[in-house]
């Protein structure tokens, strides 16, 4: 539905020129959302399909687990949008403080994601609320060390930013003037904190991801941010009892699209659109998460199974493998630390596993050796590849 742009333009100097930088309306849109007939029905395939990974923790003997893996996934491949060139092996070898020479800069950065949503979450099971004062809590910690650490973590801005191009005039988008960013916040705050209409969660992450992703507040990391308030909102607004919806990798593999139908709304107020396809991303990225699930199940029953027959030396093996279930990249002390054996002990039972094929020492080197479980990143890696 086209409802003319959705929001006016401001006429603004910066840098030495004049351009107009686009101010959006309140959310929610006017005239409302159509949500008859197949919209009805992507909606209803999507929260289906979101219901089905919150109970996820049913295949796993361990929902923490999948959990601490699947969200490094999605730092890196929100990250990766942004131009890093991190993968999964990277972050967890750089978690890992006997692995140098890992690279640093892009790293960081997806090291910084997780501590964002880790304070995100742990502030909403505090039960504060999701508001600006939480989102700005957030980019502190996205923007605390590494690149754009100078761009003012954790404060609205307070000069113009733009989106494509070489400056604001020639920019593909330039977000709200400095002075309107505050008063564009207090009211998406104001619709994240509406509910008396009765909105599906769903529709609200849809609307206030465009919403936040328009205003741009801040002058760096506002797609990253944007992409983890989606899992907030699903979480906050008990969908999910846990931060396991994300869509970085089916907005990676449809970017342009993705960037097209933001534009969409922004010039005719298509917000139909955009809703289809987010209501897609959604559906397909929650049943993709609840077979990645299930292939981990598989895969960690039928190693289990094959480290059983290995005779007297299964138990201390067993061990091993649970400690690389949770840590898919260690070391031989961290293994130590976590299973309680000694060094002796640890490297007999690993070095069972890499007989195995289960494991596979990663150096070379005859100390400081770090060992990965492959199999278990190869399934989380897929579509995981720098851009």
């Amino acid at each position: 539905m086209n409802r003319n742009a959705s929001g006016h333009y401001d006429t603004t100097a910066t840098g030495g020129e004049t351009v107009s930088a686009f101010v959006p309306f309140p959310l929610p849109p006017d005239p409302p959302i159509d949500l008859t007939g197949n919209r009805q029905r992507l909606l209803e395939r999507a929260t289906l399909a979101v219901g089905r990974l919150d109970s996820v923790s049913t295949l796993l003997p361990d929902p923490q687990l999948f959990l601490y893996a699947y969200v490094r996934r999605e730092a890196v491949l929100s990250s990766q949008i942004e131009g890093t060139q991190s993968s999964l092996s990277d972050l967890l070898l750089f978690e890992l403080e006997e692995a140098p020479g890992t690279p640093m800069d892009d790293v960081v950065e997806v090291s910084n994601y997780i501590r964002a949503l880790e304070h995100g979450m742990d502030r909403l099971r505090e039960g504060f609320p999701l508001c600006n004062r939480l989102l700005r809590e957030m980019h502190a910690h996205l923007m605390s060390r590494g690149r754009g650490s100078d761009k003012e973590p954790g404060e609205f801005r307070r000069t113009q930013n733009w989106i494509g191009g070489t400056r604001p005039g020639n920019a593909r988008f330039v977000p709200p003037p400095p002075h309107e960013v505050e008063p564009c916040m207090a009211a998406l705050e104001a619709f994240l904190h509406e509910d008396t209409s009765g909105m599906p969660v769903l529709l609200k992450a849809a609307l206030a991801h465009v919403q936040f992703e328009t205003i741009h507040p801040f002058l760096d990391g506002n797609g990253r941010l944007g992409r983890l308030l989606i899992a907030l909102l699903l979480h906050h607004g008990g969908l999910l009892g846990q931060p396991l919806l994300y869509l970085s990798l089916f907005l990676k593999q449809h970017r342009q699209v993705y960037y097209d139908l933001l534009d969409r709304v922004r010039t005719s107020g298509d917000w139909e659109a955009w809703v289809d396809f987010f209501l897609e991303g959604v559906e397909t990225t929650a049943l993709g998460a609840v077979e990645t699930a299930r292939r981990l199940v598989a895969l960690f029953d039928a190693d289990t199974s094959r480290v059983q027959q290995s005779g007297r030396s299964a138990a201390n093996a067993l061990r091993v493998l649970a400690a690389l279930r949770q840590r898919p990249i260690l070391s031989l002390p961290q293994l130590c630390q976590l299973t309680a054996m000694t060094f002796p002990t640890a490297n007999k039972s690993m070095a069972l596993l890499v007989d195995a094929g289960i494991a596979r020492e990663l150096t070379g080197q005859r100390r400081n050796r770090v060992f990965s479980y492959d199999a278990y990143l190869s399934i989380l890696n897929e579509g995981g590849e720098p851009l």
